[in-house]
């Protein structure tokens, strides 16, 4: 048996208060001007919020009552919490984004290095916003193809803020933090859930043992109950172990946009390249190239092409082309990695402009990405299946068994 646990946190965490700042200034900018560009950071703590960054728009957008009215969306309405949307102070040290780096994503090397008369695909144009590498991740050990810890983690989370906002369980505050921790068979298949953490910010007369009691009947058992075929029996329940989780969000801790990128993917079930996604435009290929590079390995593995499938994307800054494609298959494939590589060049087309395109990136839903995980949600288009066949038909292998994607 081996054990695995992944966390997430809820929108009232210090880091993720600031992930949704960068991501609700994007959205408000890139829906008068979907061709802005923008990179933003935030850092939150006690009665502050400091936003520094580049942006290059021709939009106006009222950032002050942006942030004081999601702060207050969030939960944080009152002082007394150290972190209030009506107090709060704001600064703002925005600049514009650097002509060298424009230089490269206006026209790209490729474009630049064309003779003179040639005429260039639309996609050649537009080069990447900077260098980088960039990851995804598909496993089949779940419906959405996550890991199930990460899963779990999210969900857990999000019926923490649920039970919060409903007025279900009022003493809940804003902050929280979820982890579970999974175990696997040899083979690499979960089989139980051997620890569930929970932390969660409350009012300062809460009894533990009812804080307790509610949140495994609110919160745990309702997210147990949908996976009846893993073990759950002698599953460790753990509840605010320090006893008191009274002082939290950005009075307890400093926040920083980005500092949940684990979150924010796979749990660490894979790697990562290091860039964060929060209050990045999708000119930025360490948000758009980690949406497509989910995408592709979605893709590999709902074909049946492979049981997990990692995906490493790399970039040069101002290039459009991707300096080269990385697959893994950890032995599950069906075919070699090779050959899903050389049929993923084939289907997928991963200039930045053609990932903008297909993936309709130029819109404001940036915000919604900001809590809950940016990877095996619906409503996102990289979470989308539609080159399947298209897929399957470049690969060319008979030893191959190749299964129904719709199976």
């Amino acid at each position: 048996m081996k054990l695995f646990t992944s966390e997430a946190v809820t929108q009232g965490h210090p880091d993720k208060i600031a992930d949704q700042i960068s991501d609700a200034l994007l959205d408000a900018i890139i829906e008068k001007d979907p061709e802005a560009r923008v990179a933003l950071e935030t850092l939150v703590t006690t009665g502050q919020v400091h936003v520094a960054g580049e942006v290059t728009t021709s939009a106006w957008v009222d950032a002050t009552k942006i942030i004081r009215d999601l702060i207050n969306q969030i939960g944080y309405t009152d002082s007394k919490l150290g972190f209030d949307g009506n107090s709060v102070g704001i600064n703002l040290a925005i600049g514009s984004q650097s002509p060298d780096i424009a230089m490269g994503v206006d026209r790209s090397f490729e474009a630049r290095s064309m003779r003179k008369g040639d005429v260039s695909e639309t996609y050649d144009l537009q080069g990447a916003g900077d260098q980088g590498i960039m990851f995804g991740f598909a496993t089949d050990e779940t419906q959405e193809l996550m890991p199930l810890p990460i899963t779990l983690a999210h969900q857990l989370a999000h019926r923490l803020t649920t039970a919060r906002t409903s007025g279900f369980i009022d003493y809940l505050r804003p902050d929280g933090k979820t982890q579970v921790t999974i175990s696997y068979d040899l083979k690499g298949n979960p089989i139980g859930v051997e620890t569930i953490l929970i932390s969660a910010q409350h009012d300062p007369d809460v009894d533990h043992r009812e804080m307790t009691y509610d949140l495994h009947q609110a919160v745990i058992q309702p997210v147990l109950n949908k996976y009846p075929n893993l073990d759950t029996e002698n599953t460790r329940i753990i509840i605010n172990p320090t006893g008191r989780f009274v002082i939290g969000g950005p009075q307890g801790d400093a926040g920083v946009t980005g500092r949940k990128i684990i979150v924010d993917s796979y749990g660490g079930a894979a790697r990562h390249g290091g860039g964060a996604f929060s209050g990045k435009d999708p000119s930025k290929v360490d948000r758009s190239a980690a949406y497509a590079a989910r995408w592709v390995a979605k893709h590999v593995v709902a074909s049946k092409l492979a049981k997990r499938c990692e995906i490493q994307l790399a970039y040069a800054i101002g290039t459009a082309q991707p300096l080269a494609i990385y697959v893994e298959t950890f032995g599950t494939g069906v075919v070699p990695d090779s050959l899903i590589a050389d049929a993923i060049s084939k289907t997928f087309d991963l200039r930045p402009a053609a990932i903008i395109d297909q993936l309709d990136l130029k819109k404001p839903i940036y915000l919604q990405t900001a809590t809950g995980g940016h990877f095996g949600r619906s409503e996102f288009s990289w979470e989308q299946t539609p080159k399947i066949i298209q897929l399957l038909n470049q690969i060319n292998y008979p030893h191959a068994t190749l299964g129904n994607p719709h199976d």
